[in-house]
């Protein structure tokens, strides 16, 4: 956090040092990412990303929004428009936060979006199969996504029993946990558990997490089996 000198935020593991959340689904043939927030560069450069064929949404909070403008380099090399898969919501924001992205008559090297609107009914990408979940961001419906046997979720504080069953069967999940005091509008990191144990998912990671919560190492050996945090450059094969 700027400005912060908790034990977290000058703590010297890199497991503490934690970017807005957002992943990177590849399969053979197709590589997505989910949110693009404020750090999306970053995040593309660090992880070495050459190509990018779609960037799917769960909602459209400035943390993960904000990075869409940095897909005009993915424009240039790949000589077509970004896939942009997102909710008729979320699409409303990212066309007042990005106008100039959808003029008519465009300057050139502005960013090329394709918008393609998502409900709650699996939908493809390349050669990858999504299945929306919807949560409850205190009262915002955001979606969480499966891949095949990884669900992810993030920015959420409760779930429907409806779309908990659509979880179920899942190999790994990862799920929010902002911090051990109950949020607002996020699971606290009890919360999560719950429902990690809920669902007997095998293999629960946890994102989302504030300097709030404590250091990676100290907390993550208070958690049950099966359930570890997240961080930074972690890499699922499923």
């Amino acid at each position: 956090m700027i400005a912060c000198d908790c034990p977290v935020c000058t703590s010297t593991d890199k497991k503490d040092k934690r970017l807005r959340s957002s992943i990177m689904i590849q399969s053979e043939k197709t590589t997505l990412v989910v949110d693009s927030g404020p750090d999306f560069r970053y995040q593309m450069l660090r992880a070495n990303v050459k190509h990018l064929d779609a960037i799917v949404f769960t909602h459209s909070h400035k943390d993960h929004v904000a990075g869409l403008d940095d897909v005009r380099a993915f424009n240039f090399f790949q000589q077509q428009p970004m896939q942009v898969f997102a909710s008729d919501a979320t699409q409303e924001v990212i066309i007042r936060e990005f106008p100039y992205a959808f003029y008519e008559s465009k300057y050139p090297g502005l960013p090329e979006i394709k918008l393609n609107t998502i409900g709650i009914e699996t939908f493809e990408v390349g050669d990858i199969q999504v299945t929306p979940i919807m949560v409850w961001h205190l009262k915002m419906p955001v979606l969480g996504f499966r891949f095949g046997r990884f669900t992810y979720i993030t920015d959420a504080s409760h779930i429907d029993d409806a779309e908990l069953e659509k979880i179920k069967g899942s190999d790994v999940l990862v799920l929010n946990a902002l911090r051990k005091e109950k949020h607002i509008s996020h699971f606290s990191l009890g919360e999560s558990i719950e429902v990690a144990k809920k669902l007997k998912v095998p293999q629960c990671y946890l994102t989302h997490i504030s300097h709030q919560m404590g250091k990676h190492a100290e907390v993550e050996a208070e958690l049950p089996n099966g359930i570890n945090f997240a961080y930074d450059g972690l890499v699922i094969k499923v």
